[in-house]
């Protein structure tokens, strides 16, 4: 049997019986395996996140086999597929109600910048109106893309310091989109 490790500890310094690092880097290593993600599907790229969640891709070895269909349960918003500007403002209430930490990913060309429908009635990006972490391309993406993507948002959430959603620039980010 092999000593492989699936997580890599944090840097810290390590002793006969003792591990020591920054709360910071503990918290990120356990958020960014336990991120329970809220599908917000509206066409095809859903088909394809459905086909991730399934056992070939297994979206669950990342700690995410809970898909929280309340807002107020989720932290990672996973946005797939064309959004009219009707659903906007639904959207954005959805991204409202999550606590604090939250993430979004746009997964597909729809949801990052209208994809082919470039129209007076679809939204030209989720952008417009709530901030985004990772864009994963594709119309629709791979199960594959949306496993990268998902990945980069977990090292996204490791690596964050529990401090950057109290600093000025953060709140500026989120006054730019008229949320307090």
């Amino acid at each position: 049997m092999s000593d492989i490790n699936i997580v890599d500890a944090p840097p810290g310094i390590e002793g006969s019986g003792f591990f020591a690092t920054s709360l910071d880097k503990v918290i990120g290593l356990a958020r960014s395996h336990s991120l329970w993600p809220l599908p917000f599907a509206t066409s095809c790229c859903g088909i394809e996140f459905m086909a991730t969640m399934g056992s070939h891709y297994d979206f669950g070895r990342f700690g995410s086999e809970r898909l929280s269909f309340s807002p107020r349960q989720a932290d990672l918003l996973m946005v797939m597929g064309t959004i009219a500007k009707k659903m906007s403002p639904v959207l954005k209430q959805v991204y409202l109600q999550m606590a604090e930490p939250r993430w979004v990913i746009a997964v597909g060309a729809c949801a990052s910048s209208g994809g082919i429908f470039d129209t007076y009635s679809v939204l030209q990006g989720i952008d417009e109106i709530i901030p985004v972490d990772v864009y994963v391309p594709g119309c629709p993406p791979r199960p594959e893309a949306i496993l990268d993507g998902f990945g980069k948002i977990q090292e996204l959430v490791r690596n964050e310091s529990g401090r950057r959603r109290d600093s000025d620039q953060y709140k500026e980010m989120l006054a730019s989109y008229g949320i307090l």
